[in-house]
């Protein structure tokens, strides 16, 4: 593993990893207060905009007609580029559509590195190396956040948001800027087929990426929203629980890739199903504050051993189809962001238990499909 760090590609995807978790961090921490406080946003206007935030996850297929006028690799610096051009904008545009607007810009640039990394991880590294690779991007993404955090709180007192998100925004576009001017490309890889690919022996793939999706969407929508409409959760409470969640996925990322490494998707992947189905059952009916605080630790835990959907199609999948097989699989994970936060917001209205309870549904349909994966390490 030490020798991988010695890989131009390894380095260049670090460097954009880590831009690519500051600008999404910046926003994400700035964004209700910045919307509140300066742009006097109500509700439902938040709402349509983190509705618009997930379009370009939606429209991530375009990445591959894209590919038909830039490199894969600087595609993804681009990305970062676009992404710091949206963050440093921000503050700019103190008004509704101007959030908007750079709420678009920002999540296009973040959406499509995060395909193109997916797809040049599982190019530059093997079957036996990925999944380290994926954890320790994840790893290092999660240190980030809680020196993003901390550089917040501290510069939050002496800076207006317009000039912090503008520090964050130009931080980001220098190096993007930089890694533009770099070629970390190894000439003999395979190329990518440049068309949509669509194709039978995928199809578990396909339907895991969307079951992930979905799952994933119930715990954004709904699970920091019952710990504070339920338990009160102050915003203190979360922080600490943010921070703490980091730090523990600092450490157990590179290790998750090394489980999958050493035992194979299915086990891995079997574990995460197994585990979420009491999760999701224990958000709908526990009543005790600290175990609330556990769910959400664990919960984000099990979302990092998602890379196994990743590798496993690394396993399966023709080596020409990966780019554009990532951008399909980009889509269908975000399909479920089109639809179910509202349907689960009426179900909310209902019974709080049902979105959850549905969770766990969909956790019991991945495990008895992921058992159909026959490839193992």
């Amino acid at each position: 593993m030490k020798n991988i760090s010695k890989n131009p590609m390894f380095r260049y995807l670090i460097l954009l990893t880590i831009c690519s978790t500051v600008g999404l961090q910046t926003w994400r921490t700035l964004f209700n207060n910045f919307s509140v406080e300066i742009v006097n946003l109500q509700g439902y206007q938040i709402g349509i905009i983190q509705s618009v935030r997930e379009i370009p996850g939606f429209l991530a297929l375009l990445v591959i007609f894209f590919l038909l006028i830039l490199k894969e690799h600087l595609l993804s610096a681009f990305s970062i580029l676009i992404l710091g051009f949206g963050v440093a904008l921000t503050g700019l545009l103190p008004f509704y559509h101007g959030v908007i607007f750079t709420t678009l810009i920002m999540s296009f640039g973040f959406h499509y590195y995060e395909t193109t990394n997916q797809s040049l991880t599982l190019q530059y590294f093997g079957k036996e190396i990925s999944p380290w690779v994926f954890g320790k991007q994840r790893s290092l993404a999660a240190a980030t956040n809680i020196v993003v955090g901390i550089s917040i709180f501290i510069l939050t007192p002496i800076l207006s948001y317009t000039q912090l998100y503008l520090i964050f925004g130009v931080l980001i576009i220098a190096a993007s800027l930089w890694a533009l001017t770099k070629n970390p490309v190894d000439k003999e890889l395979i190329p990518q087929h440049k068309k949509m690919i669509l194709k039978k022996k995928y199809s578990l793939y396909y339907f895991l990426t969307f079951m992930a999706g979905a799952r994933r969407q119930i715990f954004i929508a709904f699970a920091i929203f019952l710990m504070v409409k339920k338990f009160n959760f102050s915003v203190q409470e979360i922080t600490a629980l943010f921070v703490i969640n980091n730090i523990v996925n600092y450490f157990l990322s590179p290790l998750i890739g090394k489980s999958i490494i050493k035992f194979g998707e299915r086990r891995v992947l079997s574990i995460e199903y197994f585990s979420l189905i009491f999760v999701f059952l224990a958000y709908a009916f526990v009543e005790t504050k600290i175990i609330v605080a556990i769910l959400y630790i664990l919960d984000h835990i099990f979302f990092n051993f998602a890379i196994a959907i990743r590798t496993y199609f690394q396993k399966i999948g023709d080596p020409k189809d990966i780019a554009p097989s990532m951008a399909m699989g980009f889509t269908i994970n975000h399909v479920a962001a089109v639809f179910l936060p509202v349907i689960g917001g009426y179900l909310w209205m209902i019974d709080y238990r049902i979105p959850f309870i549905i969770g766990a549904c969909l956790s019991a349909i991945s495990l008895i499909a992921v058992q159909k994966i026959k490839t193992m390490a």
